[in-house]
């Protein structure tokens, strides 16, 4: 019930709510300062209490909305402001320990596009953001994850997986889509939050790993934790978890749950594979699998790669898989639909114009 008060309240007087991505295209960068970073307060104490969200939202929004209110100071203009705001954004993401990743996120997921002229400076602020966190957070990949070797398994694996992680990323979106485009207003919003956040604790009597951002149960999978049946329950619950949060009208961030997903689904599938042909350890395919869904639901694969590469600490051992697994799964959901996770609630835009560089 306080999350739905909270919501309800900053939604109506602070104007909060807005996404990165509504932002960027369809006002223009402009973000409510007070109200964002109000909202990002609450997307830390939304996932402390279970929902299963992701935390990288909060800094994600906090970078934005500072980059929104220092373009109104400095009175850039239009194509300026959405630079600065999704590079804020990519910088809130850095802090992680994920500089290239953190540009990327900025350049392929909010800006669509990975102009020379761009680059820079989203490399720029997702460096300093970096060399910052470095200050106050430990110096060290966010997954420990062992060395794994490339075999012959793993790159048959991810040429057969790829394209079908793009089918079910397809899924994904469209149902986030959907939740996203459902969300209650007024006093409904403190009903349908107290209801979900109530049904999910139930769950979480029988399945704990369903509560959360995802982080520890991407960490189980990837150093092979997880049985098979366990694995198989919770690659269908927390997705379904995640969807039913934002229907009930909570907002926190994608990408750790999209990546939990990705991880759960990939250990599930390694796990079959490994008895038709063994060889591989079977938590490598968890990572591939994290890498390609993350691909087909940004729309991402250079983003996404990176990410799971610098995440963990990868020695770019499994590249080729990844890479293979990234492509197909990357190559079927554009087929089949060209929205993310991210861009899938905006309203079509054939006639915008790419961000272009600044003057």
């Amino acid at each position: 019930m306080f999350a739905g008060v909270a919501w309800m309240v900053l939604r109506r007087v602070a104007g909060a709510g807005t996404g990165l991505s509504e932002a960027v295209w369809e006002r223009a960068g402009k973000l409510p300062f007070f109200g964002t970073m109000a909202n990002a307060v609450l997307h830390i104490v939304v996932v402390g209490l279970g929902a299963t969200l992701g935390r990288e939202g909060a800094p994600k929004e906090a970078g934005a909305a500072m980059a929104s209110r220092l373009s109104d100071f400095f009175g850039l203009p239009v194509r300026q402001r959405r630079l600065l705001v999704a590079c804020g954004a990519g910088a809130g993401m850095a802090v992680y320990n994920v500089p290239l990743g953190g540009a990327l996120f900025a350049l392929e997921v909010l800006l669509g596009t990975l102009s020379l002229s761009l680059v820079l400076p989203a490399l720029a602020t997702s460096a300093i953001a970096t060399a910052v966190s470095w200050l106050v957070l430990p110096d060290r990949p966010t997954y420990q994850v062992p060395h794994y070797a490339v075999s012959a398994p793993q790159v048959v694996w991810a040429v057969l997986v790829g394209p079908l992680a793009g089918v079910v990323g397809v899924g994904y979106i469209r149902l986030i889509a959907w939740a996203k485009g459902h969300t209650p207003q007024g006093w409904r919003l403190v009903i349908s939050t107290t209801v979900v956040f109530s049904a999910i604790g139930c769950v979480a009597v029988v399945y704990p790993e369903v509560l959360g951002n995802g982080k520890d149960v991407a960490q189980f999978a990837f150093v092979d934790q997880f049985g098979l049946p366990l694995l198989g329950v919770l690659m269908v619950i927390r997705p379904l978890a995640t969807a039913s949060c934002l229907r009930g009208g909570a907002a926190g961030g994608l990408f750790t749950p999209t990546l939990a997903f990705g991880a759960l689904a990939g250990g599930f599938l390694g796990h079959v594979w490994s008895v038709l042909w063994p060889g591989a350890p079977v938590a490598s395919y968890a990572m591939i699998g994290a890498a390609a869904m993350l691909a087909a639901a940004m729309q991402a694969p250079l983003a996404s790669i990176a990410l799971v590469i610098e995440l963990t600490g990868n020695e770019l051992t499994l590249m080729v898989p990844v890479l293979v697994a990234v492509a197909g799964a990357t190559l079927v959901c554009r087929a089949l639909d060209d929205r993310s996770v991210y861009s899938a609630p905006l309203r079509p835009h054939h006639d915008d114009p790419q961000v272009e560089a600044p003057a």
